[in-house]
């Protein structure tokens, strides 16, 4: 080959590179799990409420979403404020578009299911239950739930619920009373990847078409390192049960803080899903959340 040709070849070999670079398309992100606040007089935390160092602010989230891709999030009101939920319904007022956001009410109050009516007037998109493993969150088999999540189904928002795997079951009745309702677990449930067959009391719940699950936690409830290997394998059994059509990632931002950064758990999720099909991926990243919280993109 002749030194034009050569150069001639090499040009058009860098035209092509930086042609196929520039049709690459990032997949669009979505984030089903995220908490904010911040020390202000005007949202005070919860009394007795046990509050790590430091302000993890909206406008702090914004600057991580930019730097990552990520084009919109779900905030999950944090358990810091309680039931007082006037930081996230001021955070949804100045960034219209940009969140939806879940709300908490006392779920052993008997005005619960009007508390959640009023939050849906201010925007929320949703209520969050979590109760403990424990006696003291028997409160999901008790007297005031059918209204909750009855109130939950005609309002048309999704049920969100953060509970141990063993919970899993307290919820079929309540589920089945209401066949409408989205309902989202949260985490995996929290199912102990050292003992898989627990898995299986949030597996049933797959024969229930509006019940989702977040696979968030992979970084709390693996024993390996990153990209945590033992906690991909319990995701794939959800993926075979539940479909990649009703699974979502989330970051769960800032507790993920004490394992990894908000960059790295974008990355987990974003790079680390190859053995899922490309359509899968997109579901998992953006579709999915988009059918229990419609952005409209």
């Amino acid at each position: 080959m002749d030194r034009r040709r050569f150069v001639a070849g090499s040009l058009l070999g860098s035209l092509a590179g930086v042609a196929a670079a520039s049709s690459f398309n990032p997949p669009l992100l979505i984030d089903s799990h995220v908490h904010v606040w911040k020390r202000d007089p005007q949202f005070p935390f919860a009394a007795g409420a046990k509050v790590p160092e430091g302000d993890f602010s909206v406008e702090r989230l914004l600057e991580l979403m930019a730097a990552n891709g990520v084009s919109r999030t779900v905030l999950i009101q944090v358990i810091h404020y309680k039931w007082d939920n006037r930081y996230v319904a001021d955070v949804l007022r100045r960034y219209p578009g940009k969140f939806h956001a879940v709300c908490r009410v006392n779920p052993e109050s008997p005005t619960a299911p009007d508390d959640l009516s009023q939050r849906v007037d201010e925007g929320f998109r949703g209520v969050r239950l979590s109760p403990s493993a424990n006696a003291d969150g028997d409160w999901i088999r008790g007297p005031m739930m059918p209204a909750l999540w009855k109130r939950c189904a005609e309002l048309k928002v999704p049920m969100t619920v953060l509970a141990p795997v063993t919970r899993m079951p307290n919820l079929v009745p309540l589920i089945e009373k209401n066949p409408e309702l989205t309902v989202v677990i949260d985490h995996m449930a929290d199912s102990p990847l050292d003992q898989p067959s627990q898995l299986e009391l949030l597996l049933v719940l797959a024969r229930y078409p509006r019940v989702f699950v977040k696979i968030s936690h992979a970084w709390s409830l693996s024993k390996r390192p990153y990209p945590y290997p033992d906690a991909m394998a319990q995701i794939k059994r959800l993926r075979d049960a539940f479909g990649a059509g009703r699974l979502m990632w989330g970051t769960d931002w800032p507790v993920s803080l004490k394992e990894l950064t908000y960059a790295k758990a974008v990355e987990l999720y974003r790079d680390h899903l190859a053995w899922m099909t490309e359509r899968e991926r997109a579901e998992v990243l953006s579709a999915t959340v988009q059918k229990v919280w419609p952005f409209g993109l």
